[in-house]
């Protein structure tokens, strides 16, 4: 994988990966696209990122697995569902060897739209 390589798009940045890897990055932002189609696609941290009324989640490829940024309540809202997949307090990281639970993913962005659209939008003083 070309890690040295700064992508300009979302199309660019999985266009930067083996086959593999782009299908799978290409059905996450599907997935999340189809999840949230309010929600504004862009670049942050070099990784895809979707905000709606601020951030809402990234995804990217990594060494061994895609990582999935839902924030901490995300990943605390479903703990139980993730099972034995590596999740630290923001991130869940779903490796390469194994299917990625798109329904699940799918879930978890239904559940960050309706945090952000419950959060009062935070304005600046």
């Amino acid at each position: 994988m070309k890690k040295s390589a700064q992508s300009a798009t979302v199309d660019a940045y999985i266009k930067r990966y083996p086959p593999k890897v782009q299908r799978l990055l290409k059905r996450m932002r599907t997935t999340i696209r189809k999840a949230a189609p309010e929600a504004t696609e862009t670049l942050s941290y070099k990784i895809p990122s979707y905000r709606m009324k601020g951030f809402l989640v990234h995804f990217g490829a990594f060494s061994d697995h895609i990582g999935f940024f839902p924030t901490s309540a995300g990943v605390r809202a479903f703990k139980n569902e993730l099972g034995d997949r590596a999740v630290s307090s923001g991130t869940v990281r779903f490796p390469l060897d194994r299917p990625i639970p798109y329904s699940l993913v799918a879930r978890i962005v239904r559940f960050r739209v309706r945090q952000q659209q419950t959060t009062p939008r935070r304005t600046a003083r």
